[in-house]
């Protein structure tokens, strides 16, 4: 009886794996770890880590020293509209919203006006920093402008000196500015950044619960 042929097994070498390189079979019912090992940097070309929803606030309330992005054109954005929106269990929280919008049914007094600014504190730890644009004759205003300058190089905390009976803010300089290390700034977008931030919180449409809040209409149950 002629006897069955067989076929040679064949073996073919993955990716990054050289002719040289010695291939190990393991022998049923013997577990190895190699074939789990990690052979590749996570830094990969055109891999980028995205970052989540920033904090976002005055450079008072970051209570640290802080970097502002250096960028200008790129990271710090035009006047934006917002208004607060008084929220169940929580702090009112911050909307964006369309200047259209704003002025057809919220007083103006309601309206904020101000810009955002990558920024960052020790540690790579990112924030948007609401940086003023209206009553810049303010000592606040005026105050957090001057800063605004020094942090695109300098780290500097901004304090304030109501409790010294002075309506004003107070700059100052970390000692030594080789403390902390440049920051490593994102590569993403700041529309991007802001959108992301500002998610479910952006008023485009008159029906936005976020608009009809402030103007005291019933929201739509469907």
């Amino acid at each position: 009886m002629p006897q069955e042929k067989i076929e040679p097994i064949r073996l073919i070498a993955t990716e990054n794996v050289s002719d040289d390189t010695p291939l190990t079979i393991a022998k049923p019912g013997e577990f190895s770890l190699d074939k789990f090992k990690s052979k590749r940097s996570p830094d990969l070309p055109g891999v980028k880590t995205l970052l989540p929803p920033l904090p976002h606030h005055n450079m008072k309330e970051a209570e640290d020293y802080m970097r502002l992005h250096p960028n200008e054109a790129e990271y710090w954005s035009p006047e934006l509209c917002f208004v607060n929106v008084p929220t169940i269990g929580q702090r009112e929280t911050l909307h964006l919203i369309d200047e259209e919008l704003a002025l057809r049914y919220l007083p103006k007094g309601r309206i904020k006006r101000f810009c955002l600014v990558l920024a960052a504190l020790p540690d790579n730890r990112f924030f948007l920093c609401h940086l003023p644009t209206q009553n810049l004759d303010n000592a606040y205003n005026a105050t957090s402008i001057r800063a605004s300058g020094i942090a695109k190089k300098f780290w500097v905390q901004v304090t304030s000196l109501k409790l010294d009976g002075v309506e004003d803010y107070k700059i100052d300089y970390a000692e030594n500015q080789d403390t902390f290390p440049e920051p490593n700034w994102p590569e993403q977008k700041l529309e991007e950044l802001i959108l992301k931030t500002f998610e479910g919180r952006t008023i485009d449409h008159n029906n936005h619960p976020g608009l009809l809040r402030p103007r005291g209409a019933k929201q739509s149950l469907a």
